[in-house]
């Protein structure tokens, strides 16, 4: 799965599906995907709006429609987050309320950094190999399917 098709999965076709299987491309390309549009609206937070902060510590029109914006942003994309991140522990055959017990333990000091990286390692590894009680396997390809279609 390349970068357009994970984003178009994510946000057009499995926007708020919580059931199936995510494959690392997917979660990762539509990682990468948030990464850079909060870059991008950081970079106009800070570079439109004329914010100083080391000195002056207020904040400019530009700031507030920005940071508008960004909100919205955030509220748009925050499900498809979760909801790429649930399949992604689907894949590899663990539960989705994983997903909600990483949340809250990631708020606890100490506790969190370690369960952030349980997080990254469990979505970094292959999934498991064939079907699951989640579903097919993302990269497998269906049987009857024509490979030369």
């Amino acid at each position: 799965m390349g970068f357009t098709e994970a984003i178009r999965t994510c946000l057009r076709e499995k926007y708020f599906t919580f059931k199936g299987r995510a494959s690392r491309s997917e979660y990762w390309y539509y990682t990468l995907f948030m990464f850079l549009v909060w870059m991008v609206l950081a970079a106009a937070f800070f570079g439109l709006g004329g914010f100083d902060a080391v000195e002056t510590l207020e904040f400019t029109t530009m700031n507030y429609i920005v940071g508008g914006i960004a909100l919205i942003v955030f509220i748009g994309l925050y499900i498809p987050s979760i909801a790429v991140m649930v399949r992604r522990f689907h894949d590899r055959n663990l539960s989705g309320w994983w997903v909600l017990a990483v949340f809250i333990l990631s708020n606890i000091p100490y506790v969190g950094f370690l369960v952030s990286i349980a997080s990254l390692v469990i979505t970094v590894l292959k999934g498991t190999d064939g079907d699951n009680r989640f579903g097919p396997d993302p990269l497998r390809v269906q049987n009857g399917a024509e490979v030369f279609a």
